[in-house]
């Protein structure tokens, strides 16, 4: 898109995504941005197996269903929410909600995912992913945004301090992806023009 002259005045990645919009904002280089979604996904993989479940509920009706073991990964619309947690608690969540989808009609759906991201169970990577990025960036800082993309951990727009700490990236794997506040943040814009790209059509 960019080859052919759209250029973006603004960004909202979806969790990984995030990095996309920092490398095309110059936060880091491409080479940087890829050693540290490669290290990213195999610490992940090295996590205990958990999973992840897609629910049609707001944030505030989700709320009882939290706990120790079920944390709040991704709020992406006004009404969809998605829980991550062990494999245990989320199935039984899931028993419970399809138990009662008649009465209540919530909608539920077991996402593709081999373990449960954003959720506690990834707290011990963070330290090692947070040496990493500092090891990845070397004598080189990191740049503030040359574009201003929205944080998935604020769900406003990432502020150069953020962008530019290891720290950040580290909270950014463990914190719940705030996707439906980036939108909300975007249509404050005037006459937005929204482009999704991906790889997918979900």
């Amino acid at each position: 898109w960019m080859s052919w002259g759209i250029q973006p005045s603004a960004m909202l990645g979806h969790s990984l995504g995030e990095y996309v919009a920092a490398c095309l904002a110059g936060v880091f280089e491409l080479e940087i941005a890829l050693r540290l979604v490669k290290l990213r996904g195999q610490l992940m993989q090295q996590m205990p197996k958990g999973s992840m479940l897609s629910v049609a509920l707001s944030v505030e009706s989700i709320e009882r269903w939290l706990s120790d073991d079920i944390t709040l990964a991704v709020h992406n619309g006004p009404q969809l929410c998605v829980v991550s947690g062990s494999e245990d608690a989320i199935a039984s969540l899931q028993t419970h909600l399809e138990s009662e989808n008649e009465s209540e009609n919530i909608s539920c759906q077991l996402l593709h995912t081999s373990h449960a991201f954003h959720s506690p169970m990834m707290d011990p990577i963070l330290a090692l992913f947070i040496k990493a990025v500092n090891q990845a960036v070397g004598k080189e800082q990191l740049n503030p945004p040359s574009i201003p993309f929205i944080s998935n951990v604020t769900g406003t727009w990432i502020t150069a301090d953020e962008a530019t700490n290891p720290e950040y990236w580290g909270r950014q794997i463990r914190e719940t992806v705030r996707f439906s506040e980036g939108i909300t943040t975007l249509l404050q814009l005037a006459n937005p023009v929204f482009l999704e790209v991906g790889p997918g059509n979900t």
